[in-house]
């Protein structure tokens, strides 16, 4: 009897942990700024750089959505199936429409445009029009929040808390009134996306934003999980450098680190610099290996087979670091998790 009982309590204890790693499947996220303009290599993306992103997302059968339902998904407690990617856009350039658009329309993929509504109604040449927009939206595009002008979301230099609160709201609730008005009353409704300008936020001001209705979307690489924090999705950024395709099948294999809790999202850093990130996991991974953004190894201290804190043994430099975490997981794929590191 009682090895039937211990039996059926191990069945029990490994069922539960195949239905963990299973509900962590999934979906990569990738953002893109400019597209075929030299002029910013930072920001852009060669054209032949981004047709194979595309061919390889056709030929090998991935399931490309738009950002706003991988969220519905995840509020609806929805498992999200494998082989899932969104392609996002900051910032609504000209050559989204001009160079980019074609190519969405060819190979029929959705993708979603993050706008600041005060450059669309500047009438800059620099700038997709509100008329492109709609062109692009009758297609399936969507078209999501980004400020009004692309504003700072941390707090000024002598702006207190009602000011700063006053202005973040004036900024996302200002952006928001002339998509509805220009792109229809539903647009960007269900759910609210939000992407920080600048990839910054803070603790409070990611809160603040998630009360006012936002799903908050980063710069902060990893892969999309049932589990993540609505306030701070990550994405993978693509720009020249970065954009390669070993680099791109890299990370459309990731998958979310399986997170229970970190010691905080805070990723201003105050006091302590070097700052330390203790993280807790629902299940132990093999092979974690953490790293600074110029790719510096950390040394990661294990407090058991679910819980390891790092930090950096040097003082982070401004404006902005990460400490990047990965682990080897199957079929030769990595589980992923990044952090900010603001530094003033």
């Amino acid at each position: 009897m009682r090895k039937l009982l211990l039996g059926f309590l191990l069945l029990l204890f490994f069922s539960e942990l195949l239905s963990a790693k299973n509900s962590d499947e999934g979906a990569v996220v990738f953002m893109y700024h400019r597209f075929g303009d030299s002029r910013y290599p930072s920001t852009n993306i060669r054209m032949e750089q981004f047709e194979k992103h595309l061919q390889y997302l056709s030929q090998n059968d991935y399931k490309v959505w738009s950002l706003s339902k991988i969220v519905r998904h995840i509020i609806e407690g929805r498992e999200i199936p494998k082989k899932v990617v969104a392609l996002t856009i900051d910032d609504a350039y000209k050559s989204i429409y001009t160079n980019a658009f074609t190519k969405f329309k060819e190979y029929n993929f959705p993708f979603t445009v993050f706008v600041n509504s005060t450059s669309a109604d500047s009438g800059s040449k620099n700038y997709m029009s509100w008329d492109e927009m709609r062109e692009m939206q009758a297609f399936g595009a969507e078209f999501a929040n980004h400020s009004k002008t692309h504003d700072y979301m941390l707090p000024q230099e002598g702006e207190d808390e009602h000011s700063w609160k006053k202005r973040i709201k004036e900024q996302i609730e200002g952006a928001q009134k002339r998509l509805q008005e220009e792109l229809g009353e539903t647009t960007n409704e269900n759910p609210k996306l939000f992407s920080y300008p600048f990839g910054e936020y803070t603790k409070e001001s990611a809160e603040y934003i998630q009360s006012l209705g936002y799903i908050g979307i980063t710069q902060t690489s990893g892969a999309i999980g049932m589990h993540s924090d609505t306030r701070t999705l990550p994405r993978f950024a693509m720009s020249e450098a970065y954009a390669d395709m070993d680099g791109f099948t890299l990370k459309i294999k990731t998958l979310p680190l399986p997170i229970d809790s970190v010691s905080s999202i805070e990723p201003l850093v105050k006091e302590q610099n070097p700052p330390k990130l203790t993280i807790k996991l629902k299940y132990p991974v093999k092979n974690v290996g953490c790293y600074l953004s110029s790719g510096k190894a950390i040394t990661v201290e294990w407090a058991s087979d679910r819980e390891f804190s790092v930090q950096a043994d040097e003082a982070l430099k401004a404006p902005r670091d990460r400490y990047t975490c990965t682990a080897s997981a199957e079929e030769g794929r990595w589980y992923w998790y990044s952090h900010l590191w603001i530094v003033k």
